[in-house]
């Protein structure tokens, strides 16, 4: 009995020993903001040209190695290894900004490895999403990529040799496309032809990759000039000249003649799923194509009745479909003749404004902010656009503008426009997330399409708030610019997932909007190459505009907008499910 008795002393102590052991363990685990540091840190290298439009410049010398097998796997690696350092931390023992930040990072994992799923690297170009274009505009010297010191100017040749060897595997992923039917369709094909060819000759000092040696800084010697010179002729005559020209004879040689009729990704092998995971990627949601679909059909017909009262306030007698053209068409709406007076109507609306801004806002940027013209290189086939600039003020955040013809260009849409992709849009929600020291670095430098793109849409239904919309014509823009969201809705699920055909989904934009036929085609090609993004805003902004009514309704005296504004905007991006269940919560506690 005694022996009996001795071991099961000598079992509990050796339980005890354990538990304790254990707890000793858990205690000296590290904390979870060191897996939110690590996981920022360890994802850079994977994506260095996110690194630099993120301002870390460590790696801008980098090239992203997206297109080849090996660094996909080094992806699919990377994301597992954080799902398994997640499964580690009980979440529910995690403070609240904790607790966010765990769930975004399971959703960045558990998405980025669906995604990795399709073969997607075997449609590397296209004539909008596409890296040929942005390492034209980082080769500008204008951009992102720094050409400030001696090192800028040796990592951009270094980045360069990347990028040809990106080139190279394009034109091989592409044939193993078109022998696994992963192709663009042939419209598309004939878009990215002409782009390539500007690229795919000189004379080099003429070229757009010859730009950052005519632009050195003060500081560089003679000696360092006349280096820079050379090389970089070199590098543009013997490496990028070449890589476009390659590209160049396999796209309209080779891959136009193999390019597909038809227009969605429901067209390619197992298309309808990668649609599906494109919904999911750039919603944040469960929904399907069918439901977004029918929701695009509400929403156009609601703000149809919308725009039906402006056309009877201003006077016009014809039916809504002529309005638009009578608008499209309106020479009072096309007063300039210069890019600079087109510029300088940007910087008024954004004057008239300044008073209202702090009536509804607690939190502004300190991120310093300009309107700049699109460079000429792509302002044919650009849209306006937003890039943000950094903290520590070496960058301001950038409102670009396409003017290709001052004279044509209608003003109808600038006040809603500008609200979108400058202030409060994009340049709010960008600064203020990159700004808070209380976010981990992953944070503040996520994008959510949903929320990101959303709450632009949502700035855009603020200008009578901030002393804008006073011309109808203005108002009538705001409309048009929330139609033209809700049309995609409509026609992106139309291409992907109903068979519709590119003339199908143009002419039901023409129908619909005031957008001329040049601008709803490159549209509407636009949502051909990148399937699933264009749902986004409209899917982001009524759910923000549904949290706000609700908690408007639900708070009554006691709803404040410029606190509703500051907790919407504070943790920055967010899945929309993690944003409501943060408005519901205060909508609660504040009762």
């Amino acid at each position: 009995m005694r022996k009996y008795v001795l071991l099961s002393f000598i079992l509990g102590l050796t339980m005890q020993y354990c538990q304790q052991k254990t707890e000793k363990e858990n205690d000296a685990q590290a904390p979870i903001s060191k897996v939110f540091a690590n996981y920022y840190e360890e994802r850079l290298p994977l994506y260095p040209l996110e690194a630099t439009f993120n301002g870390d410049n460590r790696y801008n010398d980098k090239m992203s190695d997206d297109l080849s097998q090996a660094g996909k796997a080094k992806a699919i690696a990377f994301y597992k290894k954080y799902q398994d350092e997640l499964a580690k931390y009980d979440r529910e023992k995690l403070s609240g900004e904790e607790k966010v930040s765990w769930d975004l990072l399971q959703w960045e994992c558990n998405v980025n490895l669906e995604g990795l799923k399709f073969p997607t690297e075997l449609l590397p170009l296209n004539q909008i999403f596409s890296t040929h274009l942005l390492i034209g505009q980082m080769a500008s010297g204008s951009s992102v990529q720094p050409f400030k010191t001696v090192k800028d100017y040796e990592n951009w040749l270094k980045r360069v040799d990347g990028f040809v060897v990106w080139c190279d595997t394009a034109v091989v992923n592409m044939q193993k496309g078109i022998k696994e039917g992963y192709v663009l369709p042939t419209s598309l094909i004939k878009k990215v032809i002409p782009q390539l060819a500007d690229m795919d000759h000189g004379p080099v000092k003429e070229h757009l990759f010859y730009s950052p040696a005519k632009n050195f800084p003060k500081e560089f010697t003679p000696e360092e000039k006349a280096r820079f010179e050379k090389e970089y002729a070199t590098m543009v005559e013997s490496k990028i000249i070449p890589a476009f020209q390659k590209l160049h004879t396999f796209m309209a040689k080779e891959y136009l003649s193999a390019g597909r009729s038809t227009n969605g990704f429901d067209a390619l092998p197992n298309g309808k799923a990668l649609y599906d995971y494109y919904i999911k990627f750039y919603t944040t949601t469960e929904m399907t194509a069918d439901e977004i679909h029918k929701l695009g059909l509400s929403e156009v017909e609601r703000i149809s009745k919308e725009m039906e009262k402006v056309k009877e306030q201003v006077g016009y007698k014809g039916d809504l479909k002529s309005f638009f053209n009578d608008v499209r068409s309106n020479k009072k709406l096309m007063p300039f003749t210069t890019a600079e007076q087109v510029i300088a109507n940007f910087n008024k609306i954004h004057d008239t404004m300044k008073p209202n801004l702090k009536k509804l806002f607690e939190l502004t940027p300190k991120t310093a902010f300009e309107v700049r013209r699109t460079e000429a290189f792509r302002e044919a086939s650009a849209s306006a656009e937003y890039n943000p600039g950094l903290p520590d003020g070496s960058r301001p955040g950038i409102f670009y503008v396409p003017v290709p013809n001052a004279k044509e260009y209608n003003t109808v849409s600038d006040e809603s426009l500008f609200l979108h992709e400058a202030i409060p849009g994009h340049h709010y929600q960008f600064s203020l997330q990159q700004e808070n020291q209380a976010l981990p670095a992953f944070r503040k430098n996520i994008w959510y399409s949903a929320y990101g793109e959303g709450w632009a849409l949502y700035s855009e239904s603020l200008g009578k708030e901030l002393g804008l919309y006073t011309d109808p014509y203005q108002y009538f823009g705001m409309l048009g610019a929330e139609m033209h969201r809700a049309i995609r809705l409509v026609v992106d699920t139309g291409l992907h997932s109903k068979g519709w055909t590119r003339e199908q989904a143009i002419q039901y934009s023409l129908d619909h909007e005031v957008e001329s036929e040049e601008s709803i085609t490159a549209e509407i090609e636009r949502y051909m190459a990148g399937a699933g993004q264009a749902l986004s805003y409209k899917i982001g902004q009524l759910k923000i505009r549904e949290l706000r009514a609700k908690s408007e309704k639900d708070l009554g005296t006691k709803f404040d907008i410029r606190e509703f504004h500051k907790l919407v905007l504070e943790s920055g991006c967010v899945p929309l499910k993690l944003l409501e269940d943060k408005i519901n919560a205060w909508v609660a506690a504040k009762k």
